[in-house]
Formats: C-alpha cells, sequence, structure tokens
C-alpha cells in the first residue's frame, strides 16, 4: 500500500520539485503525495503536467476518483512507472494470471478481487473506472484482461449472475440473437 496519504491541506513535507497531490472525490477528500514521474503514466495527467512549472506546488482534484480506488491506482503506477509491464496478448488466450507478473497476480487476486473470489469484484470494476478516466492504459489493460479472464467458458446466465446483471430480454428477443450470433459459439 502506498504510503503516501497526506492530512488534505497540508503540504509542508512535499517536495513539489519530484512530488504532486492527487485529490480523491470523498465528501472530505484523501489526498495523497505522488512522484511526479509515476503520475505520468496517467496520460490525463502527464498532459495537465506539460501546462505546469515543475517547481509549482501541484494539487490535482480527480472528480471520478475515489480515495478507496486512488489509493489502488497509487500503488499500482508507483510500482510500475519504472518497472514496464508485460504487453497482455488480445485475446487473451488462456487465463490472465498466467501471462503477469507476480506483483500484478497479488495486486488482482488478493485486493481487487477480493481474495480471489470472483463474485467480490467491486474494487476491480471501480479501478477499471479509474484507469479509464485517467488513462492509464497498462492498468486498463490488465484489469480488463482479469475481468475477461473472469467471463472466459461462462455462460450468459452466469455472466449475469457474477456481475448482478438482469435480465431485459424476452425468450424470443433472446432466441433471435443467439441464431443471430450462432457462429461466436462454433468459434
Amino acid at each position: 500500500m502506498p504510503e503516501t496519504e497526506i492530512e488534505a491541506g497540508n503540504y509542508a513535507n512535499i517536495d513539489f520539485k519530484t512530488h504532486i497531490v492527487l485529490q480523491s472525490n470523498d465528501t472530505k477528500p484523501i489526498e495523497y503525495s505522488v512522484l511526479r514521474e509515476a503520475a505520468k503514466m496517467s496520460g490525463l495527467i502527464k498532459d495537465m503536467l506539460e501546462d505546469q512549472d515543475s517547481q509549482e506546488e501541484t494539487v490535482i482534484p480527480l472528480p471520478n476518483v475515489n480515495g478507496r480506488t486512488l489509493k489502488f491506482v497509487i500503488q499500482y503506477i508507483e510500482h510500475h512507472y519504472n518497472n514496464k509491464a508485460e504487453p497482455i496478448e488480445k485475446p487473451l488466450k488462456g487465463k490472465v494470471e498466467d501471462v503477469i507478473s507476480e506483483f500484478d497476480r497479488l495486486f488482482l487476486y488478493t485486493e481487487l478481487i477480493k481474495d480471489g473470489d470472483e463474485k467480490q469484484h467491486e474494487l476491480l470494476i471501480d479501478c477499471i473506472m479509474a484507469a479509464n478516466f485517467l488513462n492509464i492504459k497498462d492498468m486498463l489493460d490488465l484489469t480488463c484482461a482479469a475481468v475477461a479472464s473472469m467471463i472466459k467458458g461462462k455462460t450468459p446466465e452466469q455472466i449475469r449472475a457474477l456481475f448482478n446483471i438482469e435480465n431485459d430480454f424476452t425468450p424470443e428477443e433472446e432466441e433471435k440473437i443467439r441464431e443471430e450470433n450462432r457462429w461466436c459459439e462454433e468459434a
């Protein structure tokens, strides 16, 4: 876990030459001090930082990311900014855990998918949304590959149950869709 959480508004111990502050969207925002270079893994933040003097006190509010999720985003970028993640094959042919690093495996299956239980994936979905908003391609690829691995080999009914998705098709509509897409099941 990142040990970068700071008391809101207390920037006295932050060297803004090397760090920035990221602020969550919580009612009482949670702030984290993050290495500038790590934060640049985010395309969104990288673009923002290009418009600023590197000496400037930089606090970036993230309107779409809560504090709990931001903590894991920071853990990921602080590990991978100087330790590039291996690209994940597309389409994913096996299980994601077979093609990722030990760090990423532990990151996914102890935290984001709570203790490896696929039904406890709320944080994984939050991290997908955050990685997408922040434009962190490697994290988005990893988390989406985890979802792909979770649904691989499951029936539509099993996928609906896993993600609590309501079936809003009539039996006739569902049969028509199955017929139109029968080629997918044959491949």
